[in-house]
């Protein structure tokens, strides 16, 4: 990563809701992210890259937002791993209640991007959790969008 991207991540973590864009929607995607990839105790940087790319995908190849949705990523997993995984259960009550209060980010929910962190796992329990964890995940996605269509177009006009 360049100086100047290192130095937009230090304001970025300063003062993130004021320089960027959309920052409520990057940090429920890393999120997402970080749910799965924490199962994992045996992560590695290959994870990163998973997500960096998926990124690179989702925001059009803007390499500044990539970055910064697999900073937020790590940051989120770091978290979790500090306290053993104990914040693992907050963050899945978190992303249901931002789901609850902003059902159109169950959209953002793709769990196509999910899968390739599954190919990074050797253990069979851990594969079996990370399915799990996309699995409540996708089930989730089709409720809210299902409980909340009318909601979600009326969102999506504005």
């Amino acid at each position: 990563m360049t100086l100047s991207f290192r130095i937009k991540q230090y304001f970025y973590n300063a003062f993130r809701e004021l320089f960027v864009y959309h920052h409520s929607s990057l940090e429920f995607r890393a999120k997402i992210f970080a749910l799965v990839i924490a199962a994992d105790e045996n992560a590695r940087i290959e994870n990163y890259i998973v997500v960096k790319n998926a990124g690179m995908k989702i925001y059009n190849n803007d390499e500044d937002r990539a970055n910064l949705l697999m900073l937020n990523t790590k940051e989120f997993v770091k978290k979790i791993r500090e306290n053993n995984g104990l914040l693992t259960e907050k963050l899945i009550s978190n992303i249901q209640a931002e789901l609850k209060v902003i059902p159109r980010y169950a959209k953002k929910i793709d769990v196509s991007e999910l899968y390739p962190l599954l190919d990074l796992s050797y253990d069979e329990d851990t594969i079996s959790y990370q399915k799990n964890i996309i699995e409540f995940l996708e089930n989730i996605k089709e409720d809210i969008l299902q409980e909340n269509k009318e909601q979600i177009l009326k969102d999506e006009k504005k």
